[in-house]
């Protein structure tokens, strides 16, 4: 089946570029008008062409973009060919197939998410056209949310989101007796949620935290099966991308909505600045509500309360 013809294309330019894409966009007859943020905006039939201001970058909307970035862009401008370039030499990434991602199991403060997504080429032809990428390399909440919406928006697209709050995960986690084990658990309920709405997917990737086997334990207890891979850098694929972002998205607004309650900010990570919050949180309530709010397994929870929190115990040494 043919990909769907692009529809809109973005590219960062350096200064030199910009100069040189105005002089081509001038001798082939377009049409510029003012645009807010844009050094300029360009028109010619129904292709638009705008260069805004940060970047800069260069945004292509419209129909022949294909044409105008193959035998213009690339070559004249970019000095090298990068459309098509993923899908040419990571043709997996655009195979039907599940991504898995988790957020918040380094931070003190929060949930646990995992989150799953279900890309096709099609989809994959979206999210590369949208700036869909691993979700720490986006610095801004605001885009975190505004890429989460895009995901959920993309017509075909399948997700599931497992949100496990801190009571719970304390839980699980004594339970479990590790994190890796826990991890597990939850990929392996998010790949059965995802199997329930598209149950001819053949594949689910993530990043490799532990041995496959804890997740395959997990289906085949309920007679799920699908190939499993795990690799280190799985977030470069836009499957395991979109996930991420997914799971940022629900972390952050639990952060955020219960701190709101609270009157707090509940940082992330295991910084200063949380450990004053949860010193905080102990004076004003009690060490009880450390359990409802963070990760008691954490050292932190030990340095705030000891009285009420062992300290975990202390790590083994690697050997040969």
């Amino acid at each position: 089946m043919a990909a769907p013809p692009l529809t809109t294309y973005t590219a960062p330019l350096s200064s030199d570029q910009v100069k040189a894409l105005r002089q081509l966009l001038d001798d082939s007859g377009f049409d510029f008008s003012p645009k807010p943020y844009t050094l300029f905006f360009a028109q010619k039939n129904k292709l638009s062409v705008a260069v805004y201001e940060k970047g800069p970058k260069v945004l292509l909307q419209g129909k022949g973009i294909e044409d105008f970035v193959s035998f213009e862009l690339e070559p004249k401008i970019l000095g090298e060919a990068r459309l098509g370039y993923e899908e040419v030499h990571s043709p997996e990434m655009f195979e039907p197939h599940f991504g898995i991602d988790e957020s918040g199991k380094g931070d003190f403060f929060g949930p646990l998410v995992i989150a799953g997504v279900f890309t096709d080429r099609a989809i994959a032809r979206a999210f590369l056209e949208n700036g869909i990428q691993d979700s720490k390399r986006i610095g801004s909440d605001a885009k975190i949310r505004a890429l989460a919406k895009m995901i959920r928006q993309t017509p075909g697209v399948s997700l599931d989101v497992v949100q496990i709050g801190p009571e719970r995960y304390n839980d699980l986690y004594e339970k479990f007796g590790n994190l890796n084990s826990l991890l597990g658990w939850g990929h392996a309920r998010v790949i059965e949620n995802l199997l329930a709405k598209r149950p001819d997917c053949p594949r689910a990737l993530s990043d490799k935290f532990a041995d496959a086997r804890v997740i395959e334990k997990a289906l085949l207890q309920r007679g799920q099966r699908i190939q499993l891979e795990q690799r280190t850098k799985a977030e470069s694929d836009f499957a395991v991308a979109a996930a991420s972002i997914l799971a940022r998205a629900a972390f952050i607004d639990w952060l955020e909505r219960t701190g709101k309650r609270l009157g707090l900010t509940l940082g992330r990570g295991v910084s200063a600045a949380v450990k004053e919050t949860a010193r905080q949180i102990v004076e004003k309530e009690d060490s009880a509500a450390l359990r409802r709010l963070a990760k008691i397994h954490f050292r932190t929870a030990h340095e705030i309360a000891p009285d009420h929190y062992a300290a975990p115990p202390p790590r083994r040494e690697w050997r040969k």
